[in-house]
């Protein structure tokens, strides 16, 4: 990996190991849907951090099976939320394309991390109850835009990732 700095002394680099203000490291120029985040630790393993464009907040805190407190989400638990609310929303997506609104939707998932050192998610295991309105939308749609949500897309090769979707009468 390449380590580059900026005229102030800071080292960006992008995932590919360039520096993000360098031309060939595109300087956020690639992407034009950038979302910013900001945060801070504040110590104790606890972090804050505001989403930019809507000026909403969150915590985490470290897990209690790795030194923390459990307070709040863990940064994985938060995978896991959007691994959740990803297909979720992005079934919503797929129906409102079809014309229809697909209605309430409930959600479970869980994460399970790998037994031995590096920590790391192993499996995340979503199941969706959708309404009945949801048949409205053509067979399988909704399994392929579950499958298709960015966050599943963005995973990891290793994580194993299920989907089950329960039709409700």
């Amino acid at each position: 990996m390449v380590v580059g700095s900026n005229p102030a002394g800071h080292t960006m680099l992008n995932d590919l190991g360039f520096d993000s203000g360098s031309p060939r490291g595109g300087g956020g120029r690639k992407y034009p849907n950038m979302v910013k985040i900001t945060g801070t630790y504040e110590g104790e393993l606890h972090c804050t951090a505001k989403h930019e464009p809507s000026g909403n907040d969150l915590v985490t805190d470290a897990p209690r099976d790795n030194q923390g407190r459990g307070a709040a989400f863990s940064p994985t638990d938060l995978v896991a939320t959007a691994y959740a609310t990803c297909i979720a929303t992005t079934m919503a997506i797929m129906a409102r394309n079809h014309g229809h609104e697909l209605g309430p939707v409930r959600y479970e998932v869980t994460k399970e991390m790998t037994a031995t050192p590096p920590r790391s998610i192993a499996r995340l295991a979503a199941t969706f109850w959708l309404p009945a309105s949801a048949r409205a939308v053509p067979e399988g749609e909704l399994e392929r835009a579950a499958h298709g949500c960015p966050v599943h897309r963005s995973l990891h090769p290793e994580v194993q990732k299920d989907v089950v979707l329960h039709w409700e009468s």
